[in-house]
């Protein structure tokens, strides 16, 4: 007998193969809040019973479901949508159950078609009405108490029970009343609706210590405010400073990394900790707690966010390392093993050991340091080398904290292998950095991007390009080539639609590189910086311009809705850009060539575009706005593209 408690039993019916899920419902898929979500699923009976094959949603820790009949999509098939406006974690699952009045139904008018005495027939229709009955409630249970009854009444004509058993009204009734008992039930799958932001969002990083008057002042939060204009102007909606919190003075780096810093020299922001405390506190230098809360309200009066960055690692002065010594790894000689990357050394910065046994412990204490900031404000975070501490502890923080506030974003900066990339994506983090800026023709490009929007990836990696960070100066930016940094940052903002920029040493193209490595000379990293940021030349003119047409084109607001096309030209890439609707329409060809002219076809996907082969349609390009409105019809089309002038065309498709 014990073999049988696990056997469905009295269910009939099959559910199987339900999608989209993630790992068999081990990590929930995303999606963000307002748009609908398709799911579908097989469902089967034996014999010939017809089936209802519904769809189950609601908020995770709601009791009741919300429940969708799915339609038939022909061979088993069955397919339905949900659509919830509250962000949040939410669950789903897919029910089958005999459809006995349905298939009841479909017998009934076979035999009445073939004249087959009705009598029996009604009776055993008015049962099935009444035992429905039974499980339903309030006026349901009233008026299919009625319409159960009337069927059973041999008072009434047969002509007159026959209209009653068709009744519309009693279909949408009865398909309500599922039997629990007799109702099989798909495993329940996880799904979370992130808000716009998270989906669509243009990320500006400065160090608000370079804010000060001069290279040798330490700016403030206050100063770090005289930024927010022309950030806003240029069309970004996050700002990011590294971690503004107390920098430990032990081992501290000197400038470009240096092992001997002098007495003036303010450390590496990521060496967090030190006698003003740790990561709940702030560099006094850079001002107060309320310093920093006026700087979020001022952010906010520009519809800016501020994100946070969260690194957790120690300096050697960090309060945790005295506090609780058995959060870090010993060395035979009593010193605390610093981090490492060989052949980088980190002696400013010591790891935290995420096997050690109070671990209970340290989990709660750094998921307590995004508690204290959100109190604080903060709504989005930049996480530092994720992938290097414990996955596990970010699935069960992350899902925590987004129990109690859905609207945390968080950015994963990993730049690892794809499955550990990939883990941390589905074990909650909203955004992930990406290979972007080692994709450096088209070709590689194109096919990143594929992987990226036509894999399984696309229903839990959300992706940020940024064509440069403090710790990545690529090849292709240490030459300053106007067109290689409008370019790379064209492709960035119009592949994803999330996207960011370390500034201002992107927009004055500071190229100049650490010798032999693919970062800025002289780093900003070590360093309080003195910027010209109104130096003669600079991009914030076309950044801004890239930038409003992202904001004012829901095309570029999502990342997943990419259709390549070809070009005979190798140095071309071409993508369409369109909404659910298409009613917005642009089309991108960037010239990846930043030194050359290069002309020939492109030829783009019209049935996607929906455009006929014959149909004329026109294209006006956004970024160059003194170029002409063109008219194309089909396929293929001639481009030419100096980058000297312009290395890209936006085009906003019309069509004729």
């Amino acid at each position: 007998m014990s073999s049988l408690r696990n056997a469905p039993g009295r269910r009939r019916v099959i559910v199987e193969n339900v999608r989209p899920s993630l790992d068999g419902g081990k990590y929930p898929i995303k999606r963000v809040i307002g748009d609908a979500i398709s799911v579908q699923a097989a469902a089967f009976t034996d014999s010939h019973d017809r089936i209802n094959v519904s769809l189950l949603h609601r908020l995770t820790g709601s009791s009741e479901w919300v429940r969708t009949p799915m339609r038939s999509l022909g061979n088993d098939e069955y397919e339905a949508e949900f659509q919830p406006w509250e962000i949040g974690l939410y669950e789903y699952a897919v029910s089958g159950s005999i459809d006995h009045f349905g298939s009841w139904l479909h017998g009934f008018a076979r035999k009445a078609e073939s004249g087959a005495p009705l009598e029996v027939e009604l009776l055993i229709g008015g049962d099935i009405i009444l035992a429905a009955a039974k499980r339903a409630t309030g006026d349901e249970k009233k008026h299919l108490l009625k319409f159960g009854k009337s069927l059973k009444n041999e008072s009434k004509s047969v002509n007159e029970r026959i209209e009653i058993a068709r009744d519309e009204d009693l279909k949408w009734l009865i398909s309500r009343i599922v039997d629990a008992k007799l109702e099989a039930l798909s495993p329940i799958y996880p799904i979370l609706f992130e808000r716009k932001l998270a989906a669509f969002s243009t990320w500006y990083e400065y160090f608000p210590r370079s804010c000060g008057p001069d290279a040798s002042t330490h700016g403030t939060f206050h100063e770090a405010k005289n930024r927010l204009y022309e950030i806003d102007r240029m069309g970004f909606n996050i700002v990011y400073f590294p971690p503004i919190h107390p920098i430990g003075k032990s081992h501290r780096k000197g400038k470009n990394n240096s092992l001997t810093p002098s007495e003036f020299d303010v450390g590496s922001p990521w060496a967090i900790g030190g006698k003003e405390g740790g990561h709940k506190d702030i560099l006094s230098e850079l001002g107060t707690l309320e310093d920093y809360k006026s700087f979020i309200q001022e952010a906010a009066s520009y519809e800016i966010e501020v994100a946070m960055d969260i690194a957790f690692q120690c300096s050697p002065d960090h309060p945790w390392v005295e506090e609780h010594p058995e959060w870090f790894k010993w060395r035979p000689d009593g010193t605390v093993q610093y981090a490492e990357n060989p052949p980088k050394k980190y002696q400013d910065i010591l790891p935290i050991n995420f096997e050690t046994e109070d671990w209970e412990n340290l989990w709660q204490e750094l998921k307590s340091v995004f508690d204290y900031w959100i109190e604080v404000g903060v709504k989005v975070f930049r996480v530092d080398n994720p992938h290097t501490k414990s996955l596990a502890f970010w699935n069960w923080c992350i899902i925590e904290i987004k129990k109690e506030h859905p609207e945390a974003i968080f950015l994963a900066e990993a730049f690892t292998v794809p499955k550990r990339k990939y883990n941390l994506a589905k074990g909650g983090f909203t955004q992930g950095y990406t290979y972007f800026t080692w994709r450096n023709n088209p070709s590689e490009m194109r096919e990143y991007v594929q992987e990226l929007t036509q894999s399984e990836a696309k229903e839990f990696f959300w992706p940020n390009f940024w064509p440069n960070t403090p710790d990545i100066l690529h090849e292709d930016l240490q030459v300053k080539n106007r067109a290689t940094y409008m370019g790379r940052y064209i492709l960035a903002a119009t592949l994803s639609s999330n996207t960011g920029i370390y500034g201002p040493a992107f927009e004055l193209m500071d190229h100049e590189p650490f010798p032999g490595k693919e970062e800025n000379n002289n780093s900003e990293k070590y360093e309080l910086k003195q910027w010209d940021w109104d130096k003669s030349g600079n991009l914030k003119d076309d950044i801004a311009r890239v930038n409003a047409i992202r904001n004012s084109h829901p095309a570029l607001q999502r990342t997943f809705n990419i259709a390549f096309g070809n070009s005979d030209n190798p140095h071309f890439i071409c993508y369409l850009k369109q909404n659910f609707d298409r009613t917005d329409q642009l089309l991108i060809i960037v010239n990846m060539d930043w030194t050359h002219t290069q002309s020939g076809y492109v030829h783009l996907p019209l049935d996607h575009m929906g455009i006929d082969h014959n149909q004329s349609f026109s294209v006006r390009d956004l970024y160059d706005p003194s170029e002409s409105e063109y008219t194309w019809r089909g396929h293929s089309n001639f481009v030419k593209l100096d980058p000297k002038v312009s290395p890209a065309h936006i085009f906003k498709i019309r069509h004729l």
